[in-house]
Order: C-alpha cells, then structure tokens, then sequence
C-alpha cells in the first residue's frame, strides 16, 4: 500500500432542483466538512470539491413543471444552494457545476477513453416511448408498480419504498410520467457499461477488499448487488438536456447522468488546480467519497468501475455513507415541504451557524436512520452548549477579570493533573475518532471536555478560596489550569465548532498556547437560549407550510362532460375474502360479491388494512375497467377510495347496506 501523501475528499452533488435542507446537510455535507477540518488541523495536504449536479431528469421534470428551460432551473438553484453552503461556512476548495464546459469536455474525454479501448457494449434495444410526447422516456419518467414490494410507484430505475434497483421493462404496469400513458417500445441505440464482465474481472475483489474498512451498511448494500448478479447498464440517455455523447450520429443522446456526475469530482479538481493529475491518478492520494445511503450503488460499484476499465484514475479508499436524516417522526419531503431548508434557517438563526452543527452532528445517522426536532434542538443548545460549554467559558473569564484583572497568573499543575490529563486525553480521542468517521462519537468526547473543565471549576470553588490565607495561589493555579483546558477545547472543537473556536480564541487574544502574564479580552457570552417563542414559530411555520402545499395541491382534473362520466358503471360489491399477495407488501388480493357474479380485484390497500377486517365490508366497484394483470393476478375492476390528507384511506361505500350489485349513479 503506497504512502498517503495527500487526502481528496469529494461530497455528494446536490441536484439544482431545489434548496439545500437539514437531511443533505446531516447525510454528507457537515460529515465531510469536519473530517476535512480535521485533516487540515493535523497538517495534511488536503484537497475538498463538491459542486450542483445539473443533469439528469430531475431537472428537466421541475423545468417542465414550471414551464421554464433546464438552464433557468439549475443557474437559480446553483446560486441559492453555494451562497447557503458559504454563509454556513463549509470549507470547500472549490464548490463547481456540472453545466460547465471544463465539466462537459471532462465527461466526453472519459467516455472516449472507454469508447477507445471497446469498454462499451454498443446495443440496439427495444426502450420506452410516449407516442404522445414524442419522446423516450428515461428512467424516471417511468412508473409503474414495483415487482419486488408492489409499491404502485417506483420508478424505473429505482423501487424508492424498498429500495430494489430496477430496470423500466421490470414495472408491472408501466405509465409516462409525461402523459399517464401507457408508453409503447420502440427501438434505439445505447452504449452498455458491461457490468457483469467487470463484477468478474474486478469488483468481487474490490469490494472484499473493503472488509472491516467501510461501515457494514455500505459492504452490505454491495454484497447484495453483488450476490444478485450485476446486469450492463446503458451510461447513455435518448435525452436533450446533458452531456452530449462525443460519437458521430449520436444527435439527441446524452451521458447518463451517474456516468457524468461523478466525473464531476474531476473537473471540480481540475477546475481548482492545474496539478490536478496528481490528486486523481498519483496513488499517493487517499480518496473519500461522503454520501447518502441512496447513492452507495452509484460511487462503490459503478463509478469504481468506470475508474478501473479507464485505468489512469485511483480508486475509493473510504465511502462513509450516512442513513437518513427524519423530521418530527417523519420522512423529509420536499414535495410537502416538509423540510428544514438552510436558506431559512440562516435567516430565523442569524449568528448560530455552529449551534446547527452540533445538533446536527450529535444526531447524525451514520449507521441508522435519524430524527430531528425543533424540541430536541432546543434541548441541546440550552442544556449542553449554553448551560455546560459556554456557562464554563463564561465564568473562567469572569473569574480571572475578577481575581487578576484579566491576566493569566502564574500557575502549575499541581492541583489538575488527573483533570489535565484526562482533557489530553479527550483531545486525542476526538481526533482519532474523527479520522474513523465516528462523528457523533467525537462530539460526545469534545463535550467532555467542557464537562471536565466544568466540574473542576465547581470542585476548587475559588470564589471560596480566594478567600482563604494564601489562596490567591491556589486560585492562580485553578484558574491558569481552566484556561489552558479552554485552549485545549477551542483548539480542538475547530473541525466542529468553527465559529466558536474562533470566539474561544479572541477570548484568550491568541490562538496560540496562553502563557502567564498574558492580557485577556472581556468577558464575552459564547451562546444564548433559544426561546420558547422562536421553536414554537418553527413548528408553527412547518405546520403552515404542509397546509399551504397541501391547498396548493388540491386541483381538479379537466373538465369533463355527462357522456363522458356515463360511461362509468359504478357498483356496489361486499368484499367476501381478502388475502395479501405474496411479496406484495401493498397488494390486497380481494374476491367481490357483485350480486349478478362473483369478482377478483387486486387492490393497494394492504398497508391500511388487515385483511381479516375487511370481510363484509360494501365497496363500490369500477366494474367497467378493462382487467389487468397485477402480479400474475388478473384483476377484475378497481374499488374507489377516499384518501385523508395524512395519507389515510377509507372505503367509498353506500353508506347503509344495499343490495350487491346496485348501481351507483
């Protein structure tokens, strides 16, 4: 193994589709943000790029949701999300975007590296078409239901209930997001990353090699992948908007964007230094990816494999993916809004950049899925950084103003070896425990340090003996140990707690070791309590919020006329047996009575009911629905429902019991 020389950290691309938000920031922004603050605290040559990923369908479905082009989208999303990332104060080298041209002749001379040495698989197939967009459709304007769950809308390339990797022709049922049409096949060429080869050639050794190196989350997820067996994956899109494929009579056809964005941690390097060869093929470099669990795929099998077959680049040494962040008990949506945006918090908590960094580190889901709350929030500013860390600071300060005008005394170390010690001790564990990407841990071990210095304040009580024949010395001596114990904290919470090391030294007029004699700021409040008044505007704000979208969402399909409505023939039916259907976590297998003939109708209700409950229940049916096949199931019609705005459901039904078979008119 080559000497690590030099440390490339990269950080996962945020799409240009919308703001940043608490669950981006405590997946891979912060983490990667400390453990490179770290680095650069211990001297190593360090290099940090992150950057917008503006490829892709995310992108150009929110530009066609608000009827503006790609462009528009991502220029007023990169502006928004690097100026949040600045005021928040990450400490990136170089923070790029996948629009630009150095990004655009990167991707292309990486694919015709490949396309040169016959890595690809050329392929005529058979993709999805909408007839009525006159487009095809790329894996995420496909839904359908989910063959492994029977979630009724996963995606095409990914199932986001279960997260099973999928491919478009594996959707029961497939629809075009674009229209709601069932998309017909229509042949078109794609070049094939041939994965399956290079699982055999490469990743089965790559991948073991990671034992005991990444979190168990991580080797599992790609153990898994593994274990199934690798498929080729098309690394080109018939799409506009992308990095264009550099093969001649390729018009209309575009990088996938998994192929391009990666590359982006390329030219974000090769945009910040000319040497940028050396961070990226010399195998002296130690590179680390920060990621979400949702792109573990992407950066340890795919991209290592696009690494590898090109055969100049290094390969990733750490990935440290973090689960989920969650928001009072439930999922981040963006679509209801219900999210705690940096943008917005910056502008509510001006001046408590740091404050956000420690609870977010504290709760951090490095190996399972996590909960933010205001009230928690709330709790750990007042409890921990206000009434411990900054209560100690506060009153060393005003302690050695009081007792020795401001000037550090003479002391020894008589009276605080063990505590000494002990923070010496605590400083070499958060550095040890950063560099092994156990942040929460790290913190906690900080923290004790402010606990330490705390209860040593408490236990010598100078304001007592300095009352005492002969206790200024010992009183010189407790306080000359808590300053140097502050030194040690503020000295060592950089990567952490940026903004309040630097308060912690304009305390002490220096950053380097206090020495006796030397002259003290004043005493300064290094946090404040955040008020009742400010969490319940918070959880009255997200409140609003959610209701807001929800009335912004409520829109009635087009108009229709009474023929159109005549058409239906609505029923009543009496659910007379009910069973789940095997590995459909969603699906209910339901046999009707329809009073002239008995019905089976495969419904997605199962998550909301028990089968066992439902017998007897009256239903009405649409009866005139053409049969389709649900999991091998042919179903006979669709039972209406009425859906709650949490999500419930509840049966429509006649309300009091008619005749099976009457008609609902």
């Amino acid at each position: 193994m080559s000497e690590v020389k030099r440390h490339l950290v990269t950080c996962a691309l945020p799409y240009a589709n919308g703001p940043i938000h608490i669950g981006h920031l405590a997946g891979c922004l912060l983490p990667s943000d400390i453990y490179v603050r770290q680095l650069r605290a211990q001297g190593k040559d360090v290099m940090f790029v992150c950057g917008t990923d503006e490829h892709g369908v995310p992108i150009t479905l929110r530009a066609r949701k608000e009827n503006v082009s790609p462009q528009e989208i991502v220029d007023r999303y990169y502006e928004q999300i690097k100026g949040s990332l600045e005021n928040w104060g990450l400490a990136f080298d170089n923070f790029s975007r996948t629009s630009r041209p150095i990004h655009h002749d990167t991707s292309r001379s990486f694919f015709k590296v490949l396309l040169d040495k016959d890595v690809f698989d050329e392929q005529k197939t058979e993709q999805f078409y909408d007839a009525e967009a006159k487009q095809f459709l790329a894996d995420r304007y496909i839904q359908g239901t989910c063959p492994k769950c029977g979630h009724d809308a996963a995606y095409g390339d990914q199932c986001e209930k279960c997260g099973s990797s999928l491919s478009p022709s594996e959707l029961i049922d497939p629809r075009s997001t674009l229209t709601g049409n069932e998309p017909i096949l229509k042949e078109t060429k794609n070049w094939y990353l041939p994965l399956d080869q290079i699982q055999e050639s490469f990743l089965n050794d790559f991948i073991s090699s990671k034992e005991g190196v990444w979190k168990p989350h991580v080797l599992g997820q790609c153990k898994s992948w593994l274990n199934d067996g690798l498929k080729p994956r098309a690394m080109t899109r018939d799409l506009d908007w992308g990095v264009p494929v550099p093969v001649d009579n390729a018009e209309g056809k575009v990088m996938y964007v998994w192929f391009d964005a990666p590359i982006g941690y390329i030219s974000a390097t090769k945009e910040a230094t000319t040497l940028w060869e050396t961070w990226w093929k010399d195998p002296g470099t130690e590179l680390t990816h920060f990621i979400g669990k949702d792109n573990i795929v992407f950066h340890c099998i795919i991209f290592p494999a696009m690494l590898h077959t090109h055969g100049d680049y290094i390969l990733p040494t750490h990935v440290p993916a973090n689960e989920f962040l969650n928001l009072e008990g439930q999922k981040i949506s963006t679509s209801r809004d219900h999210a705690v945006w940096l943008h917005e918090y910056l502008e509510d908590f001006p001046g408590r950049n740091d404050e956000l960094r420690y609870v977010l580190t504290s709760i951090m889901p490095e190996n399972a899925d996590a909960d933010f709350s205001w009230s928690d929030y709330q709790a750990r500013v007042n409890n921990e950084l206000v009434a411990i860390l900054g209560n100690w600071v506060n009153r060393v300060m005003v302690l050695t103003h009081k007792f020795f005008d401001g000037v550090i005394p003479t002391w020894d170390d008589s009276d605080a070896k063990d505590e000494l010690a002990e923070v010496a001790s605590l400083c070499e564990e958060v550095e040890s425990l950063t560099t092994q990407f156990k942040f929460r841990d790290a913190l906690s071990a900080l923290m004790r340090i402010a606990r330490t210095g705390n209860k040593y304040l408490q236990d010598s009580e100078p304001w007592h003996k300095i009352k005492e024949e002969g206790g200024e010395i010992a009183v010189a001596n407790c306080l000359g140990a808590s300053i140097y114990m502050m030194w040690q904290f503020a000295n060592t919470a950089q990567a952490f707690l940026p903004e309040t090391s630097e308060k912690m030294f304009e305390l002490l007029d220096s950053k380097e070791l206090p020495q006796a004699g030397q002259t003290l700021n004043k005493p300064a409040l290094l946090f404040e309590k955040v008020s009742d008044e400010s969490i319940e505007a918070q959880k009255e704000k997200l409140a609003n919020k959610e209701e807001d979208k929800n009335m912004q969402e409520v829109t009635l399909k087009d108009e229709i006329q009474y023929d159109d409505f005549a058409k239906l023939d609505l029923r009543v039916g009496e659910i007379i047996e009910a069973q789940k259907v095997p590995k459909a976590d969603r699906l209910l297998e339901l046999s009707l009575d329809m009073g002239f003939e008995k019905r089976t109708v495969v419904s997605g209700i199962a998550e909301h009911f028990n089968a066992e409950d439902i017998i007897g229940q009256q239903v009405i049916v649409v009866c005139n629905l053409a049969p389709r096949k649900l999991r091998g199931i042919m179903s006979q019609g669709m039972i209406l429902m009425a859906e709650d705005e949490d999500g419930t459901l509840q049966f429509a039904s006649p309300g009091t019991k008619v005749s099976n078979g009457s008609a609902v008119s």
